[in-house]
């Protein structure tokens, strides 16, 4: 079918007309202040010079399909186009390879040249070329009817073919002129290189340098894309419509008058560019077109006077398509960004943005890439916000270098101007729900196999959105200067690792202690591996020194502690072969023992700089301290039992079910708190002789369907402390349903479901709902609808998300994603993505899909 032309302006759109463009994640289009481009002399190439001299039946649009791989023409005398005659159709009376008769031609010499009777080329010698026109080689023929006149002219008649490499010219009727490696082709034009082709009445090509006309194409050129992603092979991108003519201007140039160009099928596109004049460099990978307009579906949603955009999705300086959505925060959400391709590897993308409640924003985005270094940053600046009536900005930069071999160094400075800054500006609960923006830099340097140092000075901006909750601005490190080695392989089988760390602690309250740490620990280990079993004795003492600048109440401002570490880790591997629903596999059972042995150390008048508690699990339960940081070393006398099993698939040793239980028992009494001298009770010691046990279960019982689960049971009080479930099936692409529950007591009980699903008719849903039944209200919902049209995808979706107790945030995202080459509106992909586990992005190749976590 051919392109409909029928075009319903919208006057919106149209008022973009001198200024936007369309382009899909960095390939923009640009959009020039030229709005006059004189149009291509047609007669400048050889053969539209030579058309103009002919027959009119000879005459027809020159055509060539990109040809990337077609042989160059040699200079060689000795080159020779063969002829290759082929049976007629339908002619069963013909004996196999005999083609019909053509008529004689004389030839240069006067000697008759006619086409063999038997399946072998005729090798027809060339004349010498001319210094301008060398002859071609590696050119064949094939024709039911060939006739011509040797090194001048041959005429190929029915079912006509030439082939030179990779390009194939095809024709009713096909007339090959060697001195000037001209080629005219007449009827059912096709013209074919790997899998791009053209197709059309009439062509005329010089074939050597590609240059030449083609008369009212179809065409699909085809490229491949180079992966970002490492280790992915490139993916395939196609291009292609229709056009009153179409010239070839050299390899991978390509010029067209009243064209189409579309990544969509060619023979109904849902929406395409239609241009005036329209320029394809696959060299830059870049398209021009002057007077053009985006059609999608029959309706022209922009109209530029001069536009470029990007053939294979690559990136280039230009607008960005527009992106617009609503908040109740922020009312209508409206920006134009504009990327600058500074170089290849420095960027810019430039973006006002306007909020209909806030006022007019400004956001700048740099990121640069070099062999040693990257590095990005950001900068948003809202002059006046109508809703505060203030000035609000933000500032966000990050830096990694290698600065020599060993030595890396790197930086993440942050900070807005207000503490409701994320909450009032972002649609995003991940930054919405911001508290501490760090200020950080870092040295490090790498000794060796064995050895590592590193410096650090860090600070924080403490975001107090939510009145109703303080929350503390954590200590700064003025600086941090650490020393680790590790050295398993000394004498006798011994391990031996070092610890040190050098921190001084300042606060910008004057009320919080203040002072410097310096720790030192050293240890020394014997691990024994045998088959099926291990046991690693260990021995450190970690020594602690504080001297306080500002020390707590009636406490030390000199404090030693010195605490000598003990502990022993044992453990076993049995293993039996087991048939289960039919299936073998092979069973593990894994029990494992751990003794801790800590002396008692007075701590309470030491400050709590960089301390908290770890959250109680397997991997905790098997540590040496109970806290993190050093400010605390817990006494311990204890010992954790835990035994885990397994499921192994014998064939690709992959586990399909783990479960494991563990429970700690103590000897002695928890004296060691993270209390502080003079402060509130924060946490009460322990006195009973068992911990909490632990048990936890994971199962992948087939592709579709698994299961995760851990509990921590209390059995001194017989209540249920933590509970986590997550159900998942997943049975294939963009088909996944969620299902979790999670109880803490006395802080949490929330219900999670969430999905995405075909709904039938290319359409997808796909949604999340988190449902508080501690505080019975929703405090996060996602519902989106999406449509994939083959070459475009359709987004919508609304997002609801709790910032506080009280208040929350409303965001509405619309998008139209045209593949390669625009994205229309805001993009609700990467919400999704995070809230959604396994989520499949619907227009992305099958080579990229992912199936689980993001």
């Amino acid at each position: 079918m051919g392109l409909k032309t029928r075009m319903r302006l919208i006057p919106l759109l149209l008022c973009w007309m001198s200024g936007t463009a369309f382009a899909a994640g960095l390939s923009p289009l640009v959009v020039s202040p030229d709005l006059v481009r004189g149009s291509r002399d047609k007669a400048a190439t050889p053969a539209a010079a030579q058309a103009a001299d002919k027959p009119a039946a000879q005459q027809g649009a020159v055509t060539e399909k990109p040809a990337a791989a077609t042989a160059a023409p040699s200079s060689s005398s000795s080159s020779a186009v063969e002829v290759r005659p082929v049976r007629p159709a339908g002619d069963e009376g013909a004996a196999v390879g005999v083609p019909v008769q053509p008529r004689p031609s004389a030839g240069a010499s006067g000697q008759v040249v006619r086409p063999e009777q038997t399946r072998a080329p005729v090798a027809m010698p060339a004349a010498q070329p001319s210094a301008a026109t060398p002859a071609p080689g590696g050119t064949e023929i094939r024709a039911l009817r060939i006739s011509g006149t040797r090194a001048v002219e041959m005429v190929a008649d029915g079912d006509a073919e030439l082939q030179r490499g990779e390009t194939v010219l095809s024709a009713d009727k096909l007339t090959y002129r060697e001195p000037t490696d001209e080629a005219l082709a007449d009827g059912n034009v096709r013209l074919r290189e790997g899998q791009s082709q053209v197709t059309g009445p009439a062509a005329q090509l010089v074939v050597g340098e590609q240059v030449g006309e083609f008369q009212s194409p179809a065409y699909r050129i085809t490229r491949e894309r180079p992966s970002l992603i490492e280790g992915e092979p490139p993916r395939v991108v196609s291009g292609g419509g229709q056009a009153d003519v179409m010239y070839f201007e050299g390899e991978n140039h390509y010029r067209l008058e009243n064209a189409t160009w579309s990544t969509c099928t060619p023979d109904d596109p849902d929406w395409y560019i239609k241009a005036r004049d329209l320029q394809l460099d696959y060299d830059r990978e870049i398209g021009t077109a002057r007077s053009g307009t985006v059609v999608f579906k029959d309706v022209p949603l922009l109209w530029t006077p001069w536009a470029e955009f990007p053939l294979v999705g690559q990136r280039q300086s230009g607008l960005l398509a527009p992106t617009f959505g609503t908040s109740n925060k922020t009312g209508l959400d409206l920006s134009v960004p504009y990327y600058w391709n500074i170089a290849p590897n420095y960027d810019a993308t430039i973006a006002p943005r306007y909020m209909s409640r806030r006022g007019l924003q400004l956001a700048i985005e740099g990121r640069y890439l070099g062999e040693t270094y990257k590095g990005e940053a950001r900068v948003e600046w809202l002059p006046r916000d109508n809703v505060s009536g203030e000035e609000r900005s933000l500032g966000s930069w990050q830096h990694q270098q290698w600065l020599t071999p060993q030595l890396y160094a790197s930086f993440d400075v942050n900070g807005v101007s207000d503490d409701e800054y994320f909450e009032d500006l972002s649609t995003r609960i991940s930054v919405a729900s911001k508290v501490n923006l760090v200020r950080e830099g870092r040295l490090m340097y790498v000794g060796g196999d064995w050895w590592s140092a590193s410096a650090l000075v860090q600070s924080y901006q403490t975001l107090n959105a939510d009145p109703d909750v303080t929350y503390t601005t954590p200590y700064r490190r003025l600086p941090q200067l650490m020393l680790n080695a590790n050295r398993p392989d000394l004498i006798g089988g011994l391990a031996a690792t070092f610890q040190s760390e050098y921190v001084k602690f300042a606060h910008p309250d004057e009320g919080m202690p203040e002072g410097t740490r310096v720790t030192v620990y050293p240890s020394l280990s014997l691990p024994i591996q045998r088959a099926g079993y291990y046991i690693t004795p260990k021995i450190g003492v970690h020594q602690t020194q504080y001297d306080l600048d500002r020390g707590l109440p009636g406490g030390r401002d000199s404090i030693t502690r010195t605490v000598p570490i003990y502990s022993v880790d044992a453990g076993m591997t049995f293993e039996r072969d087991i048939n289960l629903f039919g299936s073998d596999y092979v069973q593990t059972l894994e029990p494992r023992l751990y003794y801790l042995n800590v002396p008692y150390r007075r701590q309470d008048d030491i400050p709590i700089f960089d301390t908290s508690r770890y959250d109680f699990g397997f991997a905790q339960i098997f540590s040496e301290n109970l806290y993190t940081g050093g400010d605390r070393i817990a006494d311990a006398n204890q010992i954790t039992a835990a035994v885990t099993t397994r499921l192994i698939d014998p064939t690709t040793g992959g586990e399909r079910l783990r479960a494991l239980i563990g429970q700690r028992y103590y000897f002695e009494d928890q004296r060691v708190t993270i209390n502080q001298l003079g402060g509130s009770v924060v946490e009460e010691p322990r006195t009973g002789r068992r911990a909490d046990i632990l048990a936890g279960f994971s199962g992948h019982f087939n592709r579709e369907n698994s299961l995760d689960s851990l509990i921590q049971y209390n059995p001194r009080d017989n209540w249920t402390e933590r509970f986590n479930v997550v159900y998942r099936y997943q049975p294939d692409f963009a088909k996944a349903l969620n299902l979790s529950y999670r109880y803490a007591r006395d802080i949490l009980r929330d219900v999670d479901v969430s999905g995405q699903w075909p709904l039938g008719g290319r359409w997808y849903g796909v949604s999340r709902l988190t449902h508080s039944l501690k505080d019975d209200r929703l405090t996060e919902a996602i519902a989106g609808l999406e449509y994939d049209g083959g070459c475009w995808v359709f987004r919508v979706a609304a997002h609801r998300f709790a910032t506080n107790s009280e208040d929350t945030t409303q965001a509405f995202f619309i998008q139209l994603e045209l593949n390669d080459l625009a994205s229309i509106g805001t993009s609700p992909v990467s919400l999704i993505k995070r809230s959604v586990p396994g989520y499949g992005t619907i227009n992305e190749p099958v080579s990229n899909r992912v199936f689980g976590f993001d």
